[in-house]
């Protein structure tokens, strides 16, 4: 089986909020890794958001089903960001038979979009004369 999540928003939209709320919008949002790596610039902030929505897609919960920061996009250095779940989200995950997420993130000058797709242990999700 394999879910999929999609998400795009204004890079302008999330500079306006952290810029009207400083610290207390990081804090709510991002863990204290993605803020390191975000250093502030409102295009990392942004993909990130639409990727936290993205995975809230997937997984079927909303913003009321898990949090912010229950969702956490990592990237080591020459690597491609990773999706790490925590806590509800990793439980909703696990409920789903989800085991990988993989996630592109991407932004222009204006927008900012996230895609996700989350494989269960089965596999592609392909019928069995599918795969290869």
């Amino acid at each position: 089986m394999v879910y999929v999540g999609i998400d795009m928003i204004e890079i302008e939209r999330i500079r306006h909020a952290f810029e009207r709320y400083g610290q207390r919008f990081l804090d709510r949002i991002y863990t204290p890794r993605e803020q390191a790596y975000c250093r502030g610039r409102a295009p990392q902030l942004a993909s990130r958001f639409a990727a936290k929505e993205a995975v809230m897609k997937l997984l079927g919960t909303g913003v009321r089903g898990v949090a912010w920061r229950e969702i956490e996009v990592v990237r080591a250095r020459g690597r491609a960001p990773e999706v790490l779940l925590h806590d509800r989200a990793l439980l909703r995950a696990g409920h789903m038979g989800i085991v990988r997420i993989a996630i592109s993130l991407s932004h222009s000058r204006e927008l900012a979009i996230a895609s996700c797709v989350g494989e269960t242990a089965g596999g592609s999700g392909l019928p069995p004369s599918s795969e290869r």
